[in-house]
């Protein structure tokens, strides 16, 4: 029996291997979105690296589904101003695009500000009852390279908050950064809040946009999240993303939503 990395991603020179960590739950060929997302921030922190910026907002779109393969990521700053970037990111595999990002990093600076108000509203991490995800076919894949605490709702009856936090580093032998911690979990709020009877019905994501006022504090990801669905098979998820200590930011996704076959 081959032992399988224990990352999502394993680098091999320019490019990066998936494993199973990173299987989704739509199909045993496919990853989860959280993870290849993370790899495109991966690549558009790389080239802010020393810029003295932060990262306020990334768009994934998420053109096809991405296979467990090897994949090819590339970043470059399209827009470089004095207090705003502009960047752009490409994931391909086989030399087929699969996934872009968009991003805006904005220049920080030290400002003497009264302290933002507000705190956590919802129960903490350890607070919070274990959770698996349910909806996933396969025993080895994401579900179980996340650990997860429901803090708040039904999984399946509507809106509902969950902890995350990932058992396994992105890329093998580093340690994630607080964002690439955010985009693992952020791309779970559709599985999260859940409308539909998952056994009927796939509500697939066709992006992800995550916007930040302040990075996360610690490895815990709080997901607040609540999903429409029209007749029209159009979705929307609407997350408020959180740490222990309170709000960090929103993210939302569109959703495909169709018969499961």
């Amino acid at each position: 029996m081959t032992s399988i990395p224990d990352a999502y991603f394993v680098a091999d020179g320019g490019r990066f291997i998936a494993t199973e960590h990173t299987r989704g739950p739509w199909s045993d060929r496919h990853q989860h979105g959280g993870p290849p997302s993370a790899l495109l921030v991966r690549a558009i922190e790389r080239v802010l690296a020393g810029s003295g910026t932060a990262l306020a907002r990334i768009t994934i779109e998420l053109l096809s589904p991405v296979p467990i393969a090897t994949l090819e990521v590339a970043a470059s700053a399209t827009r470089a101003g004095r207090k705003v970037q502009r960047l752009d990111a490409t994931l391909t595999s086989d030399g087929r695009l699969i996934a872009r990002a968009t991003a805006l990093a904005i220049r920080t600076t030290a400002l003497e500000l009264p302290a933002p108000a507000g705190s956590l509203d919802v129960p903490a991490p350890a607070d919070s009852d274990p959770f698996v995800f349910p909806f996933f076919r396969s025993g080895i894949g994401y579900a179980l390279a996340v650990e997860a605490r429901l803090a708040r709702g039904v999984w399946g009856k509507g809106p509902a908050t969950l902890w995350i936090r990932t058992r396994v580093p992105l890329v093998a032998g580093e340690l994630p950064s607080p964002l690439q911690r955010v985009m693992i979990a952020a791309d779970s709020g559709n599985g999260i809040a859940v409308v539909l009877d998952a056994a009927r019905w796939t509500f697939v994501n066709a992006d992800l946009t995550v916007a930040l006022h302040r990075p996360p504090d610690g490895e815990w990801i709080g997901l607040d999240a609540g999903t429409t669905v029209e007749p029209s098979g159009v979705g929307l998820t609407v997350t408020r993303l959180l740490d222990t200590r309170g709000t960090i930011g929103i993210a939302h996704q569109s959703l495909v939503v169709d018969p499961r076959v």
